[in-house]
């Protein structure tokens, strides 16, 4: 008989309560993709376009992501994404 045993350390899959573009929404997961980001804010895209996204932490730094980036999630973080400015 095999052990079941999770590939996940403990905490991996906490459930995050977070600000999306000025929406609630949930995440599970330790850290969180400028992917991930994109479709929770524009869930129907388009996807073959930039976008900005900068994060607020109230429990920690601020900053951006940029596509290939992750940033470890905290609750109450805040998410700004909006289409990249190009001149």
């Amino acid at each position: 008989m095999m052990n079941e045993q999770t590939t996940e350390a403990p905490g991996h899959a906490k459930t995050h309560d977070i600000v999306v573009n000025g929406r609630p929404r949930t995440f599970t997961g330790q850290k969180i993709s400028y992917d991930e980001v994109v479709r929770l804010a524009f869930p129907e895209g388009p996807f073959d376009v930039l976008y900005t996204v900068s994060y607020a932490n109230p429990h920690g730094r601020d900053g951006t992501l940029a596509p290939g980036q992750d940033v470890t999630v905290k609750d109450e973080m805040s998410f700004n994404v909006g289409k990249t400015n190009r001149s």
